[in-house]
């Protein structure tokens, strides 16, 4: 069933700049599987090296995140979109100047 992927801009020289990418899928972890075999490089930059996801690495299905459901196991049906959304952190405080 095919599946459409959102490639955050940090990680679209993996994909030859393609914001979307589809694979078949029937789960988030054959999901992201599916993609790190037609775009190499995508495991090392998702999962640690315990195979976990990377604390920084947040993943969406539709609009849910997977953290709060099944984890990777969430089932992913036809025309479900995934997310992956990098964590935004740091900045500055103060008066703003």
């Amino acid at each position: 069933m095919a599946i459409k992927i959102r490639v955050p801009g940090a990680l679209r020289q993996l994909t030859r700049g393609a914001a979307i990418v589809e694979v078949d899928a029937g789960d988030v972890s054959a999901a992201l599987d599916a993609l790190n075999q037609k775009y190499p490089g995508f495991r090392e930059r998702l999962y640690d090296d315990k195979g976990q996801l990377r604390q920084f690495i947040n993943i969406y299905r539709n609009d849910e995140d997977i953290r709060f459901g099944s984890g990777l196991k969430t089932p992913l049906a036809e025309n479900d979109d995934l997310s992956i959304v990098p964590a935004v952190a740091g900045g500055r405080t103060g008066t703003g100047r």
